[in-house]
C-alpha cells in the first residue's frame, strides 16, 4: 500500500471521527451544521480515477449516514460532489498541471486557489444537503440561509484544520 492510500485512510478516519464525535454534537443552533468531513473529498488527489472517486465518496457518505441515521443523504450528496469535482478542478485550475497523486491543497495550488475551490465544493455540498433533507422549496430562504451559515462555519474550520495540519511546502 503506498503512502497516498495510507494518508487518505488516516485522513478519512480522522475527519470522520471528528465529524461524528465533535461536530455532530456541537450545539450551534438550528442553523449551523458544519460538515468538516467534506475536506476528505476536497483533498483527494486531483487526478484520481473517476470511478474510484465516486466509490470512495460514496463510502465516505455512507459512513456518515450510518452514524447519523440519515438514510443515504450524505452518500447521495457526496456522490454528487464527487461527480462535479473534476469539472470544478478544471474550471479553477485550468492552467495548473497536477502531477500524479497531487492534492488540491494550499501547499500545491496556493491558498487563494484552495479557498476558492473549497468555497464552491462546500457550498454545493451544504446546499444539496439541506435541500435534499427538506425535499421542498417551501422554506427556500430559511434553507438557503442555513446552507450559507453552515458553509461559512465549515470553511472556517477547514482553513483552521489546514493551517494546523497542512503541509508547509509549496511545489516548485
Amino acid at each position: 500500500m503506498n503512502n497516498v492510500v495510507v494518508l487518505n485512510i488516516v485522513r478519512f478516519l480522522s475527519l470522520g471521527l471528528a465529524q461524528i464525535l465533535i461536530f455532530n454534537n456541537m450545539s450551534l443552533g438550528s442553523y449551523i451544521n458544519p460538515s468538516v468531513y467534506v475536506l476528505f473529498i476536497i483533498l483527494l488527489p486531483a487526478r484520481i480515477n473517476g470511478s474510484l472517486l465516486l466509490i470512495v465518496s460514496f463510502m465516505a457518505g455512507l459512513t456518515m449516514d450510518y452514524f447519523t441515521n440519515s438514510m443515504g443523504l450524505h452518500a447521495s450528496v457526496c456522490v454528487a460532489i464527487a461527480f462535479m469535482r473534476p469539472s470544478i478542478i478544471s474550471l479553477f485550475f485550468r492552467n495548473y498541471e497536477f502531477v500524479s497523486n497531487e492534492e488540491v491543497a494550499p501547499f500545491s495550488v496556493g491558498w487563494q486557489g484552495f479557498i476558492k475551490f473549497s468555497i464552491v465544493v462546500v457550498l454545493l455540498h451544504q446546499v444539496l444537503m439541506f435541500y435534499l433533507e427538506v425535499m421542498s422549496l417551501n422554506n427556500f430562504f430559511f434553507t438557503l440561509s442555513k446552507s450559507l451559515l453552515s458553509s461559512a462555519v465549515t470553511l472556517i474550520i477547514i482553513v483552521i484544520v489546514m493551517l494546523i495540519f497542512g503541509k508547509r511546502r509549496r511545489r516548485i
